[in-house]
């Protein structure tokens, strides 16, 4: 059974450097970082679980206003010439990744995860029974 569904695609035709050249990218995890993640876990026998999340640009609220303009084939008649704001990312958006990795550092650090001072995408969280560490 095939589905066709219809989705918004956000096109960008170009980036300005020193508007949203910097802010548009989310952090990248070390390779350094993970090999001292993984050897961490193994010499304290710690289980490793890796987790590939499908759709995390969709549905992030976005910081700062984009507006895009009509689609073709969907334009309202009554006012062609109004474009949209968005209220959060969608695919393809430049701004996406840096919204998912602020709203996933938000939730981490929200739930006791320190942030790594070497990597910034190493978290940690020690308790009095258990250490648990996200990279």
């Amino acid at each position: 059974v095939l589905k066709n569904k219809a989705r918004l695609v956000a096109k960008g035709y170009r980036q300005e450097e020193g508007i949203d050249f910097e802010e548009s990218f989310a952090p990248v995890a070390r390779i350094e970082a993970i090999h001292i993640f993984i050897a961490n876990a193994a010499s304290r026998n710690m289980p490793i679980y890796q987790m590939d999340v499908n759709m995390t640009f969709l549905n992030v609220e976005l910081k700062e206003e984009v507006y895009v303009s009509q689609p073709e084939g969907f334009v309202d008649p009554d006012h062609p010439t109004h474009v949209y704001r968005l209220k959060k990312a969608l695919y393809r958006l430049k701004q996406a990744s840096r919204a998912w990795y602020d709203t996933l550092l938000r939730f981490r650090l929200d739930n006791d995860f320190s942030k790594g001072a070497v990597d910034p995408t190493l978290f940690t969280r020690k308790t009095y029974s258990s250490c648990s560490n996200i990279c």
